[in-house]
C-alpha cells in the first residue's frame, strides 16, 4: 500500500457538494474581491480564535510581514525569530527591512527557547515572533513577561497552529496578535494561497487593512506606501465551509497521533514529539528525530511512504542570510534537530489501514537502517 505524505483531494471528496456551492455562490455573484465572502470569514475566523479581529490577506508571510510594519517595524530595527523555522518567517521580517535576530530552539517543544530570548536582546530590538512550530504552542507566558519588561510587540506565527491551544486559550485569542496561512496543506487550507492577521487591537487591524489595499481607504486616494494583499472570495468561500469542520478535522489528526505515540514508543533510534502539559497541538505535522534519517528515509520511499523534512536547512545557514555571519554551530540544536527531523503521513483523511502501514514501515525501516 503507498501512502501519499498528503492528499489534499480527500478533503475536496468530503466536502464536494459543500465546496462547489460555495464556489458557484461567488462565480454567479460577479463578486471576486473584498466582498462578502472576505467579510464573512474574517468575522468568523474572529470568533472561532477568540479574537476581536481578522484581517484576510494573500499568504501567511504577508499577514506576518504586514502586522509588523503595522506596528512600526522597519529599517533598523531588530526581531527575534527562532533559530528553527520555516524560512518565511525570517523572510517576512527581512521583507518589513528589520533583522532577523535567531533564538536557539527548545529541544522538547521545538520551538523558541524563552531562556534564551534576554541574551538576544539589543537596543535595537522592536519585536518577538515565536513560531507555533508544526502545530506546538510556543510557550508564550515566560515571552509575554519578557516583552512586557522591555516594551516589545509580539506577533505570533501560527502558520501551522489552526485550533491548537496555550494554557486553555486557543492560539491567536485575545489579547494575542497572530499571523496565519491558508496554503493549502495547512490544517485550514485553501485551494490556493491566503493568510490572516487577528489581533485585539483595532488601531492595529485597521492598519493591516490599509497596508494591504495600496495603502489605500478611498479609491485612487494612497495615504502610504503599501502593497497588494487580497484573499480573494472563492479562497474565503472555501476557507469558510473548511472552517466549520476544523476541530473535527484536528481531532482525527490528534487520533492518527496518538497512534504513532503508542505503536512507535520504545523504538530505538527514534524519538518521538512531546507535546507539554500546558499544551494541546494541531498536529499539523508529526515530525520524528530519526538517528539513521537518510537510510531511514530511503527504505521509507522504497516502500512507498511519503515523507518530507521540515526543515533540513535552518534560515541561518541557508545562502539568503549568509550575510549575517552566522556559522555551523552558532545554534547546534536547531542544527541537530535540522540532521534528524522526519516527517510522516498525518491527517484527517489518512486511513486507519494506511496508519498501520506507516507504522509497519518505519518499525521495519529503522531496524534495517540499523542492521
Amino acid at each position: 500500500m503507498n501512502v501519499p505524505f498528503l492528499d489534499l483531494r480527500a478533503a475536496r471528496s468530503e466536502l464536494r457538494a459543500e465546496i462547489d456551492a460555495a464556489l458557484r455562490r461567488v462565480a454567479d455573484s460577479g463578486r471576486y474581491l473584498m466582498g462578502p465572502e472576505v467579510e464573512a470569514f474574517e468575522a468568523e475566523f474572529a470568533a472561532y480564535c477568540g479574537n476581536a479581529h481578522c484581517v484576510a490577506v494573500g499568504s501567511g508571510c504577508d499577514a506576518l510581514e504586514l502586522a509588523l510594519r503595522a506596528l512600526g517595524v522597519g529599517p533598523g530595527d531588530e526581531v527575534l525569530v527562532p533559530a528553527g523555522t520555516f524560512a518565511g518567517t525570517w523572510l517576512a521580517v527581512s521583507e518589513t527591512g528589520a533583522r532577523p535576530v535567531p533564538v536557539e530552539t527548545r529541544e522538547t517543544t521545538r520551538t523558541m527557547d524563552p531562556d534564551r530570548i534576554e541574551a538576544a536582546l539589543t537596543p535595537r530590538t522592536r519585536a518577538i515572533v515565536p513560531v507555533h512550530l508544526y502545530g506546538h504552542p510556543a510557550d508564550m507566558r515566560p515571552v509575554e513577561a519578557l516583552a512586557a519588561r522591555h516594551g516589545l510587540h509580539i506577533v505570533e506565527d501560527a502558520a501551522q497552529a489552526h485550533g491548537a491551544a496555550y494554557r486553555g486559550r486557543r492560539i491567536g485569542a485575545a489579547p494575542s496578535t497572530a499571523a496565519f496561512s491558508f496554503y493549502p496543506g495547512k490544517n485550514l487550507g485553501a485551494m490556493g494561497d491566503g493568510g490572516a492577521v487577528v489581533t485585539a487591537d483595532a488601531a492595529l487591524a485597521g492598519r493591516v487593512r490599509l497596508l494591504r489595499n495600496y495603502g489605500s481607504r478611498v479609491k485612487y486616494r494612497h495615504e502610504t506606501r503599501a502593497t497588494n494583499s487580497r484573499l480573494d472570495e472563492m479562497q474565503a468561500a472555501v476557507l469558510r465551509v473548511k472552517l466549520a469542520r476544523l476541530d473535527e478535522w484536528n481531532a482525527r489528526r490528534a487520533a492518527v497521533a496518538e497512534r504513532y505515540l503508542a505503536a512507535l514508543a520504545g523504538l530505538e533510534g527514534v524519538g518521538l514529539p512531546r507535546t507539554a502539559p500546558w499544551a494541546r497541538t494541531s498536529w499539523h505535522l508529526f515530525v520524528l528525530r530519526v538517528r539513521r534519517r537518510e537510510e531511514t528515509r530511503r527504505r521509507l520511499t522504497g516502500a512507498g511512504i511519503g515523507t518530507l523534512i521540515h526543515y533540513p536547512v535552518p534560515p541561518h545557514l541557508s545562502p539568503a542570510y549568509a550575510d549575517l555571519g552566522y556559522g555551523p554551530g552558532a545554534f547546534p540544536v536547531t542544527e541537530r534537530l535540522a540532521g534528524e527531523v522526519l516527517s510522516v503521513p498525518i491527517g484527517p483523511h489518512l486511513p486507519a489501514e494506511a496508519v498501520e502501514t506507516v507504522i509497519a514501515a518505519v518499525r521495519a525501516a529503522v531496524r534495517d537502517a540499523a542492521a
